[in-house]
C-alpha cells in the first residue's frame, strides 16, 4: 500500500508549509500543559509505543497533502519530529479512494507520526498536543485479539449416514449444533433441541446472495481453504495482474482476497503465532454449502455459487497479539471502499480497561477508529441497505459492559450462549449487549474437557496439515458474532429477493427482535463450568441482549409476516388479533386453516377453534405457518346486500420451542423480542 510514507529526510520539506508561524513566546507553563491535556483523548495505558495519532486543522492538513519537497523551512511539528527521531508521518487513511468524500468527511487530517520505542510517549503526546495546529492527539490503543484454542478434529471421522438427517450434504453438520441443535446430549450434556438460530427453515427461503459482502476484520481468512475458497470475494484486477503492482490504482498493492494491515501487504494465515481465528469467524458465516466438503456457512449459498460474499481485512498477524488504532481505522475504511455491508469484528479492548464510561462513550466520537466505522456505516454498498452494519463479539471476560468498541451505542454487541440454552460462562453481559448467540463452551467429562459443544467451523495456520483443510471447534462470544453477522447476511440477501430496502436503523430493530427470549428458569440456580467455576443464573436476567438470534423470525420480518411462539409443553390458546394492530382492536378472528406440512413440522396433535383463540397441541420443535381469517371493523362478514365487516385473511409463522413461556389460561407471553 502507498501511505504516503514521509521519511524525516522529507519532513522539513513537507511541513515548511508551515500551518502556522513559529512562535518563540511561551504561556503560562500550567496553562499550557492544561490546554495540551485537553487535547489528548485517551491514555497511554495499553498502548502501542513509538508511534501516535493526531488530528490537524484544515489548513495544516492541505498544505502537507500539497506541499512540494523543493521548499525549506522549519515548523514546530518538524522540530518536534527531529527532536523524537521520527521516522515517518503518514495519514491515516488512503484518499485514492473516494478521497473528495472523506476529504468532506475530514478524515484527510487524521496523520501518524512514528518513531524510536525508547523515546517517552507520554512527553512526546504532550509536546505534540501543545503545537497550535493540532487539534486531538490519540496514544495508538491496541485492540486485542482474542485468545484461541482450537481444539482440532478431522470431519472425515464423522458417519455420514446421520449427516443425511440434515439439509446439505457437507459431513460435519451434525457437529453443528448452533444452527441445528438436536438436543444430542454425546454433544453437550443438558443440550436442548431448538436451542440454535433457526436457520434450517431460513434456508428453505435464501442462501445467500453474492451481492452482500461481509468484511472479516481480524486474523488473515484462508482464501484458499476447501470450505471458503468459492465464497471470497476477489479482487479481479490484482488477481489477473502483477505481483507487487497496484493493478487497480487503489492504494494496496496484490489485495487480491483483502489486505494485511499489521504488517502490510498480502493477506497471510500461516505465521508462527497465527491461530486460525479469522478462518473460523469466516466459516462460520460462509464455509460453503452442500459441497460435500467439512462445514456448512450460515449464508453460504447452497452450492450453485450463490452464498455471500466474504474478504480478509487483516489486522491480526503472526505473534503480534494486537492491531493498533490506526491499522484497525485504515482496515475498517478498507472495507467501506472495497464494497461491504457487514463489518464483522470478533475483538475489541477488554471492559476493564474502561475507567470511565460515560467519559469514554464522549471522548470515542473524536477517536480515528470511530471516524473509520461511521465512515463505514455511511456507505451503500448494499442495494437492500442505506448503509453499512457494524456487529462486534461482546468479550470473553465475564464482566457486566462489553467491550469496546462494541458497547458503543451505534453498534451491535454480540452475547454467546451455550448448547442447554443457558448464558456462557465467559459471556461479558449487561451495559453496551445488544444480542445473542450460540458460542459454545467446552464441558467436563471423567475430569477431562470436551470440546463438542464449541462451534465447529473451518480453521487454518502453521499446526494445521494440510493448511487449507482444517477444522476445529472453539468458544467465545468471538464464536457468537459471526452467528449475527451470518444471519444479517441471509436477511439481506432475502431483502435483495424481495426487493425490498431498509435504513441501517430500521435493519437493526428487525434484527434485534427477531430473537426467541430467555425464559425465565436459565435464570435460576447456579452452573458450573469447566474451569472449575460456578455462575450464578441470576446476574443474567434481562442483560443477555434482547434475546437469542433467530434466522426464520428475521426472514419472516423482511417479508412482513409476524411470528407467533408457541409452546411443545402447553397447551396453546393463541388470539391471533393481539398479533394485529395496537391490540387487534376492531379485528375478531374467525377462522383458520393449518396446513399439513405445518401439522407434521409442529407435530400438532390437536387443534380447534373456540372464543376466538386457535387452540393448539404440538408436540415437536419446528416452524410452520397458519392462515388466520379475521373480520375487520365488525362481528361478521359483510356482503352485497349485508352491511358488516370486511373480510382479510393473514399469514402467521408458528415457531414451536419447548422453552415459550405462558400464562395461567394457557396463552403465549408476549414479549419485546417477538413480532
Amino acid at each position: 500500500m502507498n501511505k504516503y510514507r514521509f521519511l524525516l529526510i522529507s519532513l522539513a520539506a513537507i511541513l515548511m508549509a508551515s500551518c502556522v508561524e513559529d512562535n518563540l513566546s511561551s504561556p503560562e507553563v500550567n496553562n499550557e500543559d492544561i490546554a495540551a491535556a485537553k487535547k489528548i483523548i485517551n491514555t497511554a495505558a495499553n498502548a502501542d509505543s513509538g508511534t501516535l495519532i493526531f488530528y490537524v486543522t484544515e489548513e495544516c492538513a492541505s498544505r502537507i497533502e500539497n506541499a512540494e519537497v523543493t521548499r525549506s523551512g522549519m515548523t514546530e511539528l518538524d522540530l518536534l519530529a527531529m527532536e523524537i527521531e521520527a521516522s515517518a508521518i503518514k495519514p491515516v487513511f488512503n484518499l485514492k479512494v473516494n478521497g473528495d468524500e472523506k476529504r468532506a468527511r475530514g478524515m484527510h487530517r487524521w496523520y501518524t507520526v512514528d518513531f524510536p520505542s525508547t523515546v517517552a510517549l507520554e512527553d512526546a503526546a504532550m509536546k505534540l498536543a501543545k503545537i497550535d495546529y493540532v487539534e486531538t492527539v490519540q496514544y495508538a490503543g491496541k485492540m486485542q485479539r482474542p485468545e484461541a484454542k482450537p481444539i482440532m478434529v478431522d470431519p472425515a471421522t464423522i458417519s455420514s449416514t446421520r449427516a443425511d438427517e440434515y439439509p446439505f450434504n457437507d459431513p460435519a453438520m451434525p457437529m453443528q449444533w448452533h444452527y441445528i441443535n438436536k438436543g444430542r446430549q454425546s454433544l453437550y450434556p443438558g443440550s436442548i433441541e431448538g436451542e440454535d438460530i433457526n436457520v434450517e427453515p431460513a434456508w428453505k427461503l435464501t442462501t445467500g446472495r453474492p451481492e452482500v459482502v461481509v468484511a472479516i476484520v481480524d486474523e488473515g481468512v484462508c482464501y484458499n481453504h476447501v470450505d471458503l475458497e468459492a465464497n471470497m470475494h476477489v479482487n479481479e484486477a490484482e488477481l489477473n495482474g502483477e505481483d507487487n503492482v497496484d493493478d487497480d490504482n487503489n492504494g494496496y498493492v496484490d489485495d487480491v482476497y483483502g489486505y494485511n494491515f499489521g504488517l502490510g501487504g498480502r493477506v497471510s494465515y500461516m505465521r508462527d503465532g497465527d491461530q486460525g481465528h479469522g478462518t473460523h469467524v469466516a466459516g462460520t458465516i460462509a464455509a460453503v454449502n452442500n459441497n460435500g466438503v467439512g462445514v456448512a456457512g450460515v449464508a453460504g449459498g447452497s452450492g450453485n455459487g450463490d452464498g455471500v460474499r466474504i474478504f480478509s481485512a487483516q489486522i491480526f498477524s503472526g505473534k503480534e497479539d494486537h492491531a493498533n488504532y490506526a491499522q484497525t481505522a485504515a482496515a475498517i475504511e478498507y472495507s467501506a471502499d472495497r464494497g461491504a455491508c457487514i463489518l464483522q469484528c470478533s475483538w475489541g479492548f477488554e471492559p476493564n480497561a474502561i475507567q470511565n464510561d460515560n467519559e469514554f462513550q464522549n471522548d470515542h466520537r473524536y477517536s480515528v477508529e470511530y471516524e473509520a466505522i461511521e465512515y463505514f456505516i455511511s456507505k451503500k454498498n448494499c442495494a437492500a441497505l442505506d448503509g453499512g452494519l457494524v456487529i462486534f463479539a461482546a468479550g470473553n471476560e465475564g464482566q457486566p459492559i462489553a467491550g469496546y468498541p462494541g458497547a458503543y451505542r451505534n453498534y451491535l454487541a454480540v452475547t454467546a450462549f451455550a448448547p442447554d440454552g443457558l448464558p456462557a460462562y465467559y459471556t461479558c453481559y449487561d451495559k453496551g449487549c445488544n444480542i445473542s448467540a450460540p458460542g459454545g463452551e467446552y464441558f467436563l467429562y471423567n475430569n477431562s474437557i470436551q470440546s463438542t459443544g464449541c462451534v465447529y467451523s473451518t480453521v487454518a495456520g502453521p499446526n494445521v496439515k494440510p493448511a487449507n483443510e482444517g477444522y476445529a471447534y472453539m468458544q467465545g462470544t468471538s464464536m457468537a458474532c459471526p452467528h449475527v453477522s451470518g444471519v444479517a447476511a441471509l436477511g439481506l440477501s432475502y431483502a435483495l429477493d424481495l426487493g425490498k430496502t431498509f435504513t441501517v436503523d430500521q435493519f437493526k430493530a428487525l434484527l434485534t427482535t427477531s430473537v426467541n427470549a430467555f425464559p425465565d428458569s436459565a435464570f435460576q440456580g447456579y452452573k458450573d463450568h469447566a474451569e472449575g467455576g460456578s455462575m450464578n443464573l441470576a446476574s443474567y436476567r434481562n442483560k443477555m441482549g434482547t434475546g437469542k438470534i433467530d434466522a426464520y423470525r428475521l426472514l419472516m420480518a423482511i417479508r412482513g409476516v409476524s411470528c407467533v411462539p408457541v409452546s411443545t409443553k402447553e397447551t396453546n390458546y393463541i388470539d391471533f388479533s393481539k398479533f394485529v394492530g395496537k391490540d387487534g382492536l376492531e379485528m375478531k378472528v374467525a377462522d383458520y386453516d393449518i396446513s399439513e406440512d405445518t401439522i407434521e413440522a409442529l407435530g400438532i396433535v390437536f387443534d380447534q377453534f373456540t372464543s376466538g383463540k386457535v387452540v393448539l397441541q404440538c408436540s415437536k420443535a419446528g416452524v410452520g405457518t397458519i392462515k388466520v381469517g379475521m373480520i375487520a371493523g365488525g362481528t361478521m362478514e359483510g356482503s352485497g346486500i349485508i352491511t358488516a365487516g370486511m373480510r382479510i385473511e393473514r399469514e402467521f409463522a408458528l415457531i414451536a420451542r419447548p422453552d415459550v413461556e405462558t400464562d395461567e389460561n394457557g396463552n403465549p407471553i408476549k414479549s419485546d423480542g417477538w413480532l
